[in-house]
This record gives structure tokens, C-alpha cells and sequence, in this order.
């Protein structure tokens, strides 16, 4: 009799308990599933130099290993990207809650089992990996969107878009002034239907986690955005990405000629164009 009250109530509890969802929709992944967040309030913006016709190779070591590694010490990848301009260039985003927490995750991961596991086979193909620019948002709504990872069911052909980053050197003291300035570049990249994916500047913090060099030549503002394609791009943004470029040089805020980095997602890169 006990047994027989014992598989009721487990019967019981079988029954009652609520199933995981399990989705089988097609449905693409959409803007509506960005996390809005002001969570991770120092960004590195990393340029590897990778060593010729390697490029691929380094991205799909990446991509394998260290996304959900980051994201499970609490920091994120952004999104990583091949420079049109620069055949050899891997390029990602990287965040931390706090620069407390860049020295406990960096200390976590690059001690850790993963990157002792591949580290040799990484930094065998790394050329150079010290240009770096430790940035912040310009302000509480300008950090770097945050999508939802590539669903590799529903994104089989893996991230779309093209990704933007205009970089501006900066005179020491002109933050402010200098964004004010740019303001209605920006707003007119987002009106030619560009999506703005962050606007950042240098942090004026020191490097905590010195074993990972960062840049100190100067103050940087980068403003990054999204394109859906090359047409959006040529069409509309390029023209007026020379124009502000041209525009904003010819003030006295500047120290160099804006870089403007066009940026191909990779396979896996959270950072993408995704429908609305």
C-alpha cells in the first residue's frame, strides 16, 4: 500500500509539474531581444594584428572557446569582426562591469583552464595585440548594445550586417565640447537608417590588469554603429561619414584625421544586424 501512495503522488507530481518550453519556431532572432543595459561600464576596443592568410583560422578558435567563457566570469564579448581595410585585423569588443571586475575576470580567465588549454595555438598566430583602446560610455545611454547570442539553429548562416566604428583622437579636455559638436553627425547617420551601437570614450583609469597593454597616447571618442548592408552603407552612410570627417577636422578639437573602421561580423559575433 505504501509503495502503491508513493507512485501517486509522483505520478501526481509528473503530471502537475510544468514542462520546459520547448520552442520549434523559425522565427528570426529580432532587435525586440536586445538587452538594454548599462551593466558593463568599461569597454576595450582590442585590434589584433593576426599573422597572413591565418585570419579565419584565429576567428574560429575565438569563437569556439572564449565567448561563454567571459560570459561566465561575468564580462562579454560583445561581438568580434575582420577589417575590410586591413586584411590581417581581427577586431572584437570586450566588457566589464567595473574596472574592479576587468582585474578579477582578466585574472580568472588568463590564469585559467581554458586559455592555458589554448593559448599556445592562439598566440601562435597573433602578430600583435597591444593596440587597445580602454574606453567608457559617454554617457548612462551610450554604452555598447548588447544583442542575444547567434542562435545557431535560427541564424544558420551565422551574423549579418556590417558593423561601423568611427574613430576620433581628441585634444585633451574637449569631451564634451567635441560631442556637442558631433551630435548632429550622429544623428544623421541614425536618420539615413543606421543603427547606433554605442558612442564611447577613453577611461581615465589605470591599467589594472598590466599583463594586457592598453593604449595611453590620448583621449578617444568612438562612435559605432550598424549598417544591413553594403548598399545602406555605400548609399548613405559613407557620404556622410566623409562629410562629418571633413566638417569635424576642420575645428580645433581633433589631434589627427578621423579613422573610420568598416567591421564584418564573424560567425558567432553578438554584435549584428537583426530585424526589427
Amino acid at each position: 500500500m505504501r509503495r502503491l501512495i508513493v507512485g501517486i503522488i509522483l505520478g501526481l507530481a509528473i503530471h502537475t509539474a510544468p514542462l520546459a518550453h520547448i520552442s520549434t519556431s523559425t522565427e528570426p532572432i529580432a532587435m525586440k531581444n536586445t538587452i538594454h543595459t548599462n551593466e558593463f561600464q568599461v569597454i576595450e576596443l582590442r585590434r589584433y594584428q593576426i599573422k597572413p592568410g591565418r585570419r579565419a583560422d584565429f576567428a574560429a578558435y575565438f569563437e569556439s572557446y572564449f565567448p561563454e567563457a567571459f560570459q561566465q566570469l561575468g564580462a562579454i564579448a560583445f561581438g568580434q569582426f575582420f577589417e575590410r581595410q586591413n586584411t590581417e585585423a581581427f577586431t572584437w569588443l570586450r566588457g566589464f562591469k567595473d574596472m574592479d571586475a576587468r582585474a578579477v575576470v582578466n585574472a580568472a580567465f588568463y590564469y585559467g583552464a581554458v586559455w592555458k588549454e589554448h593559448r599556445t595555438t592562439l598566440n601562435d598566430l597573433i602578430v600583435d595585440s597591444d593596440n587597445v583602446l580602454l574606453l567608457r560610455p559617454l554617457d548612462p545611454d551610450s554604452g555598447v548594445t548588447v544583442l542575444p547570442a547567434v542562435d545557431p539553429i535560427k541564424e544558420l548562416q551565422g551574423a549579418g550586417g556590417v558593423v561601423v566604428a568611427q574613430i576620433f583622437a581628441l585634444k585633451p579636455g574637449s569631451v564634451e565640447r567635441f560631442a556637442q559638436q558631433a551630435a548632429a553627425s550622429f544623428a544623421g547617420y541614425r536618420e539615413a537608417g543606421m543603427r547606433q551601437a554605442g558612442v564611447l570614450v577613453t577611461l581615465d583609469a589605470s591599467n589594472n590588469f598590466p599583463q594586457l597593454p592598453v593604449r595611453t597616447d590620448g583621449l578617444y571618442l568612438v562612435w559605432l554603429g550598424l549598417a544591413k548592408d553594403n548598399q545602406l552603407l555605400d548609399s548613405k552612410f559613407n557620404p556622410l561619414a566623409e562629410r562629418a570627417a571633413k566638417e569635424l577636422a576642420a575645428g580645433v578639437l581633433l589631434r589627427a584625421e578621423p579613422e573610420t573602421v568598416i567591421l564584418d561580423p564573424t560567425r558567432r559575433s553578438r554584435l549584428r544586424w537583426l530585424p526589427q
